[in-house]
């Protein structure tokens, strides 16, 4: 039995769960999220409303693997509309920054043009100041892959670490050309 999926996902207050015929939809205070699970993975509410348990019909490995999955993104739909996800970036090099157009994103970071990023539905993109981008979602795929789509930008280079990276991210420093008498 997986692990994960056997455990049930506790619902907190604030946050409604309704599960229908194919649909899990949870509403809370900082948004609402809807998920159509695998139709081999059976999703049930409890009585009271406080927990949510997901079962699977037998032991095959797809059916394994999409138990915990399953169990996993419901609580993750509950976990995200309690208390948003969030991602943070910073913009490290001389001259590069960010700034917001209305519901565009625009970068400059070395290129000649400005990089401008369309902020998708049910993400809050803001910056705190020029170098560093807060990215926000109750859903946590959409602020994880936004995050990815402006950092793919221009990541982190390895010589001088130029470029944008996720807060607190190490990036290994490689050395710089050796000057040497060779070559002559």
């Amino acid at each position: 039995m997986s692990r994960i999926g056997k455990q049930p996902v506790v619902v907190p207050d604030g946050v409604t769960v309704s599960v229908d015929k194919k649909v899990v939809s949870v509403k809370g205070p900082k948004g609402e999220l809807s998920f159509e699970p695998h139709p081999n993975m059976t999703v049930e509410l409890a009585d009271d409303g406080k927990t949510v348990s997901v079962t699977r019909p037998n032991d095959q490995a797809q059916n394994r693997a999409l138990h915990g999955l399953t169990r996993s993104l419901i609580d993750n739909m509950v976990t995200g509309v309690k208390e948003p996800f969030e991602r943070k970036l910073e913009i490290r090099g001389v001259g590069y920054n960010a700034r917001m157009n209305g519901n565009t994103l625009a970068l400059q970071v070395g290129f000649a043009n400005t990089i401008e990023l369309t902020v998708p539905d049910g993400v809050e993109c803001t910056l705190p100041d020029q170098t560093h981008v807060v990215v926000r979602s109750p859903d946590k795929q959409k602020c994880g892959q936004f995050a990815a789509n402006v950092r793919k930008v221009r990541p982190p280079e390895p010589y001088k670490g130029k470029g944008i990276r996720y807060e607190g991210e190490q990036v290994k420093q490689k050395a710089g050309k050796a000057f040497g008498s060779g070559g002559k």
